[in-house]
């Protein structure tokens, strides 16, 4: 995997402007804050993020891979001043998880999501690479 950054560019802080990869590749469908069993534990932000994180790395594992492998990261929010207000939470939250890998990554605020309750949606692929 090899970051691009362009030359004379600012560094982007916590994400990639851009990978190239070679290998295998996994796609992550939207993962919601919910567990296992599709229940939700918390109706608060910071704690769907920390599960529907979870989720990804429980998808990427099944698939021999880990959150060092994604190259790509797409978050659906349904509330951008509630992201922006805890951001910092929020990034404690995705280093515990995913650690200090910082793929490419964009986010959006949406109208709503399927999951009444949700209030994140993350998505994700991954490239594991061929073995050497």
């Amino acid at each position: 995997m090899q970051l691009l950054q362009p030359p004379g560019w600012a560094r982007p802080k916590g994400y990639s402007n851009g990978i190239a990869a070679r290998g295998t590749l996994i796609f992550v469908a939207g993962q919601v804050g919910w567990n296992a069993q599709e229940q939700f534990e918390s109706d608060d932000l910071v704690d769907q993020i920390r599960q529907a994180l979870q989720n990804v790395v429980a998808v990427l594992r099944a698939g021999g891979a880990g959150p060092e492998h994604i190259v790509r990261m797409t978050w659906y929010l349904l509330d951008k001043e509630g992201y922006l207000a805890r951001q910092a939470a929020i990034g404690a939250v995705y280093r515990e998880v995913i650690g200090k890998h910082f793929p490419v990554m964009s986010a959006f605020q949406i109208a709503g999501l399927i999951e009444n309750r949700a209030l994140v949606e993350i998505e994700c692929t991954a490239v594991l690479p061929d073995p050497a």
